[in-house]
């Protein structure tokens, strides 16, 4: 029996019209009747993830900003935070300015963007949530961050991934939650480390746990879980180290994950 479930929500919970099907919800509602634990593990930030956990009922810790930070839903009290060193920061900001590359920063759950156009906007309607700008941004480096997100096109973030990884891997974790976002947190920031940390302070073991994803950043969460799902639309890399491989996100896969693995009504 799982007892904890924790859910990605960008192409995981949500189809590809933003939205979470009805047939998802009353799935999870059942789960949560059985006194399953459902949380959310998202890269968004946490004012972002607590508008889709507002939609499921949710009062449970949400793992966000990769799994840098998970907040209380009910009084939104931190229980668990890892910024980005410093050193690191500073490194990416030169990095990106010398580049010409398009950088976020999240302070106190803020999202500050050096220049208003299009990739600020793009990203603030995804998440529906406003951004600061930030004229003088390079201050912000020294700042501690929760998360520090560059925004290009997918090969060109290839490339960049590679070079950092390169020059501060082994002060940060770099990982993409999609193809034309590149993520950059704090070596324990990751969602693997946050279901951890929360299967420990409800007592689960982690055999009891199962998780769902899609993409590149949800590899340590599905490795860390005793039983790791990956959508019918998830990136390749996932699907061969998942335990099971369910419909895609346009098919209610993670309706149909919960209804035979954990309701066990098909």
């Amino acid at each position: 029996m799982y007892k904890m479930l924790a859910i990605d929500i960008d192409d995981t919970l949500i189809n590809d019209r933003k939205e979470i099907t009805e047939g998802t919800k009353t799935a999870l509602e059942k789960a949560l009747a059985q006194g399953v634990t459902v949380t959310l593990a998202t890269g968004r930030m946490y004012a972002s993830a607590k508008q889709m956990a507002a939609q499921l009922g949710l009062n449970v810790p949400l793992i966000t900003y990769q799994g840098s930070l998970v907040k209380n839903s009910e009084d939104g009290a931190t229980i668990y935070e890892r910024t980005v060193p410093t050193d690191a920061a500073r490194h990416i900001f030169a990095y990106c300015e010398r580049n010409g590359l398009h950088l976020q920063t999240y302070l106190d759950d803020i999202l500050y963007v050096q220049a208003d156009n299009d990739k600020s906007r793009d990203y603030a309607a995804l998440s529906k949530i406003p951004y600061t700008v930030y004229p003088e941004f390079h201050e912000l480096a020294d700042k501690p961050s929760t998360k520090l997100l560059i925004i290009d096109d997918p090969g060109r973030l290839d490339e960049v991934a590679v070079e950092l990884r390169n020059e501060i891997g082994h002060l940060v974790h770099i990982t993409k939650s999609k193809p034309h976002f590149l993520e950059i947190v704090n070596r324990e920031g990751t969602k693997g480390h946050a279901i951890r940390f929360l299967a420990e302070r409800f007592g689960y073991e982690m055999s009891e746990v199962m998780a769902i994803g899609d993409s590149w950043n949800d590899h340590e969460m599905l490795e860390a879980a005793g039983f790791g799902v990956a959508m019918g639309n998830a990136v390749e890399s996932l699907k061969e180290i998942a335990d099971y491989v369910t419909l895609s996100n346009n098919e209610d896969g993670v309706k149909h994950v919960v209804e035979k693995f954990v309701l066990q009504t098909t």
